[in-house]
């Protein structure tokens, strides 16, 4: 298990190669692995996440409105994707983690730390989203993939799953990583084809 630390220099990376990645995003109508939404829709999912986390942990609530989508544009999404992982990134470092704060848009009340988890866990995922819709690979640090499967069997065990992400598919066992994605609903495989 990662320190809240440890957590926090893995989110960054992810926020990092996620921006990485929003510097080559030319075309925002590709479609990504999330059923329904092009880049466009994706980063704004993101960017949303991002605020409405920050503002929440910073102030120990946000309304649910503080995460809803934000526009972006070709000539502007790396910048805006950039404001928002800064902001997340700032209020997670300067936060208590032991702190409890109101997650209003899933209706919670988890300590800082285990919010972070959360966030650690959907920036690693999307940046492969980000990746595979640019026919790009991705694979984050082995400790955020330890940490994402983890949590990724937690998700996938629940009775009837999660609205958050697609229903679970059946770890193949070989690669951590490949089986973290699976049962958050994503075909690794897709990533080689794209």
């Amino acid at each position: 298990m990662l320190t809240f630390g440890e957590m926090l220099t893995a989110y960054g990376r992810a926020l990092d190669d996620t921006t990485v990645l929003a510097s080559r995003a030319g075309d925002l109508t590709v479609p990504t692995p999330c059923a329904g939404w092009d880049l466009a829709d994706l980063f704004g999912h993101m960017v949303g996440q991002n605020l409405g986390f920050a503002a929440a942990v910073a102030e120990g609530d946000a309304p649910v409105a503080a995460y809803e989508s934000v526009p972006v544009a070709t000539d502007d999404v790396a910048r805006t994707w950039q404001d928002s992982a800064t902001r997340v990134r700032d209020a997670f470092g300067a936060a208590d983690p032991e702190a409890t704060v109101h997650l209003a848009e899933f209706g919670f009340c988890p300590t800082v730390a285990v919010a972070l988890g959360m966030q650690l866990l959907d920036a690693a995922v999307h940046a492969w989203d980000v990746a595979t819709a640019l026919g790009q690979t991705y694979r984050p640090t082995e400790a955020t993939v330890t940490v994402v499967l983890d949590m990724a069997r937690q998700i996938a065990a629940r009775p009837g799953g999660t609205p958050v992400f697609g229903a679970p598919l059946t770890e193949d066992k070989e690669d951590p990583w490949g089986d973290a994605l699976r049962l958050l609903g994503r075909d690794p495989d897709q990533e080689a084809a794209a």
